[in-house]
């Protein structure tokens, strides 16, 4: 049976991957003959028996993996992966054990400080999550990435990303455009993790066929999400009732983070937050997990610390 593929390269440059000349390319399609392979930057169509399809794609898989490890491939390493044993001379001293996925071009991304590190820990043995702390400590950007590792180890099959459009009271009528422009504003945080670990014509496609999902708060109501990695962010600005709906979206093989700032709440009254009041109820229950983030945390500008702490320290703002 033949048939037709697009195959988007991930976690490697192009340029890596071909090698000077097309010398490493060539190689690679050396091994199928029998398939009709047109590069055209990270992307790749292939043409010919959907056997054999599936077989480049496993082999093509394997080397980027490789790349991922070791950030090198070569004429040698390209034989044994077509060949053998892919990893039967893989450097002895590769660790990768705080990475999480790598991204655009083969950029690393690890949780980087201690409590990203307790975020990536406690993934593994809670199917909820709460991670809170201030501005620019990498509560969601690690939530996001831990979502991109499970999709690509098949854990879940869809990523659903959702947040509070607070600035417009989720009342979006009277911004211009239709709704996706009304929202995208809000969502952009989301959109810009995403691009650093998802090649975009493979995030288009994922977004068209739903298999990553950005939405507003409002839309989850009535769903059930089953075999999904859901992340609800800016948490700090739902109230109970929104939290509860949204936690009892949880469906079977789901995995739930909830992350925000409890000093940056934007409702018109900072006690109708439910998120503290969420932490207090759930944090008996087996399977859920909190982890609070801190100024240490922060990985923005090297001012950014500062620039939390001196409005932590303005007794006038608490009273506010």
């Amino acid at each position: 049976m033949t048939g037709e593929k697009l195959i988007i390269i991930e976690g490697i440059d192009p340029v890596e991957l071909y090698g000077i000349n097309n010398l490493l390319y060539d190689k690679i399609i050396a091994y199928f003959p029998k398939l009709k392979i047109i590069a055209r930057g990270n992307e790749l169509k292939i043409a010919g028996d959907a056997t054999e399809i599936e077989l480049f794609e496993d082999k093509l898989n394997l080397l980027t993996d490789y790349f991922s490890h070791y950030s090198s491939i070569n004429e040698s390493i390209i034989e044994q992966i077509y060949t053998g044993d892919p990893f039967s001379a893989a450097p002895v001293n590769g660790n990768d054990n705080n990475v999480l996925v790598y991204g655009n071009n083969g950029r690393v991304i690890c949780a980087r400080t201690i409590n990203q590190q307790k975020l990536v820990a406690a993934y593994s043995s809670n199917d909820l999550l709460f991670g809170i702390g201030p501005a620019g400590s990498g509560k969601t950007y690690t939530a996001i990435a831990l979502a991109v590792r499970a999709l690509r180890n098949k854990e879940v099959k869809r990523i659903i990303l959702t947040r509070p459009a607070v600035e417009a009271g989720e009342r979006l009528g009277f911004l211009p455009g239709d709704m996706k422009e009304k929202l995208d504003p809000y969502l952009q945080p989301l959109y810009d993790a995403l691009n650093d670990m998802i090649p975009a014509r493979k995030l288009t496609i994922y977004m068209e066929d739903g298999t990553v999902q950005i939405a507003p708060l409002a839309y989850m109501r009535g769903r059930t999400l089953d075999q999904a990695f859901v992340i609800l962010d800016e948490a700090q600005n739902t109230t109970l009732g929104q939290l509860k709906m949204f936690l009892t979206r949880m469906g079977n093989s789901a995995k739930f983070i909830v992350t925000g700032d409890i000093t940056q709440i934007d409702l018109p009254r900072r006690n109708d937050s439910g998120l503290v009041r969420a932490m207090s109820l759930l944090r008996s229950i087996k399977g859920i997990g909190f982890i609070e983030f801190d100024n240490r945390d922060i990985i923005r500008h090297p001012l950014v610390k500062y620039i939390v702490k001196a409005f932590e320290n303005d007794k006038e703002m608490e009273r506010e």
